[in-house]
């Protein structure tokens, strides 16, 4: 078989990479899919309930771009959601990210925001260099917060201490002086009216996209030529470990059924401590559904499973270099989170695939 462009998997990255080829250089694009679904990792479906179910876990759309808003809304009408979580300490729910009302209900203050910053200021541990995860979250919120927020966290989601992790992980930790108890404060955000599914579907009603699911691109390695390749799976998989495995953090999703309307009082809740799981999600909140009945996911990282996310450590971002050199010799064009082996989030992705050269 030939084709003009051949894309390898049917996730956010590479339905947005197939539209774009379709409609600017009005070429066919076959997409081909192992799994026997579209969407990738942002898949989700109705329970028998009514209820839409995020498979993979939770993902809220957010971004600061026009654009890349705008290009979305011709797919999908949008449900104004906006992402609420809190994190369950010593048996009490506390707003994340860390605001004026965290502050206060941990420590029974009444502290005013500028009272805040200089209770910040006396218990951080400065650093003007962190060399880790642990010493940017300590410099900026002290030993106390550090430990009961966030650092049996950070240890559950990467599976190894903060102190061994680099500081690019967590970057800055958001510290809010009021009380905006909003996860994300981006001008646009919110979740699809009918899914993401519905949306990706949408996006792929083009009369020259086609799709393949069920179909392992390397067992069949010999039967479709392409004239241009992209490839949003993971890169070393892609060229059968030359350079030996790129780690990744995996996640396993443990699903409930409850029978009662609410089983928490957000739609994420994060469980930095005593758990073995790191988050719950109950799905009922993004879109305010209303039923006697609702389901929960409980997310488990580990090690083992389907690669969820990089883990961007020096010694694994020099591992990938040579794959993407390797990758630029080819001419073969990777994509998407796994693709590229960085942790972005879905913006950035859209983002990266309507700017890159064609």
């Amino acid at each position: 078989m030939r084709v003009d462009n051949l894309v390898i998997g049917a996730g956010i990255a590479g339905i947005t990479l197939a539209r774009r080829i379709a409609e600017e250089k009005g070429e066919s694009v076959l997409i081909v899919e192992k799994r026997n679904h579209i969407g990738g990792y942002c898949y989700d479906y109705r329970s028998k309930e009514g209820i839409l179910i995020h498979k993979y876990g939770p993902h809220i759309f957010r971004t600061e771009k026009a654009d890349i808003y705008h290009f979305l809304s011709r797919f999908t009408d949008w449900y104004d959601y906006q992402h609420k979580v809190l994190t369950y300490v010593e048996g009490q729910y506390y707003p994340m990210p860390i605001n004026l009302d965290t502050i206060n209900q941990y420590l029974n203050k009444n502290f005013s925001s500028e009272e805040v910053l200089d209770y910040f200021e006396k218990v951080r541990i400065p650093c003007n260099s962190p060399g880790n995860v642990e010493e940017v979250i300590e410099s900026q919120v002290g030993r106390e917060f550090y430990e009961k927020f966030f650092k049996k966290y950070t240890e559950k989601q990467w599976g190894a201490s903060p102190d061994m992790l680099p500081p690019e992980i967590v970057a800055r930790i958001p510290i809010r002086t009021n009380r905006d108890d909003r996860y994300f404060t981006c001008k646009y955000q919110g979740v699809p009216a009918d899914g993401y599914t519905a949306m990706m579907q949408n996006m792929l009603e083009h009369k020259r996209i086609s799709v393949l699911l069920n179909y392992n691109f390397y067992e069949h390695r010999d039967e479709i030529e392409a004239k241009n390749l992209y490839c949003s799976a993971p890169i070393d998989e892609f060229f059968e470990y030359k350079f030996g495995k790129l780690p990744y953090r995996c996640v396993s999703f443990q699903f409930e059924r409850h029978d009662m309307k609410y089983y928490q009082p957000v739609s994420v809740v994060n469980y930095p401590n005593e758990f073995d799981y790191t988050r719950i999600t109950e799905f009922k909140h993004f879109t305010k559904h209303t039923s006697d009945t609702t389901v929960i996911a409980k997310e488990i990282p580990s090690d083992k499973g389907e690669p969820s996310y990089p883990i961007p450590i020096k010694e694994n971002l020099e591992l990938y270099e040579q794959y993407g050199e390797l990758a630029q010799e080819r001419k073969i064009h990777f994509i998407g989170r796994l693709g590229t082996y960085r942790y972005y989030s879905m913006d950035q992705i859209i983002e990266n695939v309507q700017t890159m050269p064609m």
